[in-house]
């Protein structure tokens, strides 16, 4: 049961961070590898309601039922590239932090793949689906609900 309804929060706060999402959708990143890192991180942060959606946004994207049903054991399956097996492994540190900084053998491996400024939108993504799967985890939106459109 939603502790929090949609007409409950402040004026302004999702339109804010909406701005942030078109901000990181209007980037170089590909918007497959976004829902990707969206879907990665909503499981490990437990969050049902975001899993949901971005399964939903994913399928959209044409991505398989193989990969979607794979995701959660990503580092045992050969299903996925080099690419995003980095990005993966990035999120799943920047979002399980440590109390020290994210090791250089981690943000060296993006170097191949990205430019500094691929990786600062990268780590945005990152710490933006943390943001709402926190919000989701104290609110409680119904998971099931979205619709991909």
């Amino acid at each position: 049961m939603e502790r929090i309804s949609y007409g409950d929060i402040p004026k302004g706060m999702f339109e804010h961070l909406q701005k942030i999402e078109v901000y990181i959708k209007e980037s170089s990143i590909d918007n497959q590898l976004l829902e990707l890192i969206k879907l990665r991180v909503s499981q490990k942060n437990g969050c049902a309601y975001c899993v949901d959606m971005h399964h939903k946004e994913l399928k959209k994207t044409g991505e398989t039922e193989l990969r979607l049903s794979s995701l959660c054991v990503w580092e045992e399956t050969p299903y996925f590239s080099e690419k995003e097996r980095t990005v993966l492994t990035f999120a799943d540190t920047l979002t399980k932090l440590q109390r020290t900084p994210i090791p250089d053998a981690v943000y060296n491996s993006l170097l191949q793949f990205f430019d500094k400024k691929e990786i600062c939108i990268l780590t945005l993504a990152i710490t933006q689906i943390n943001t709402w799967n926190r919000l989701m985890k104290t609110f409680l939106f119904t998971p099931g609900n979205y619709v991909a459109t």
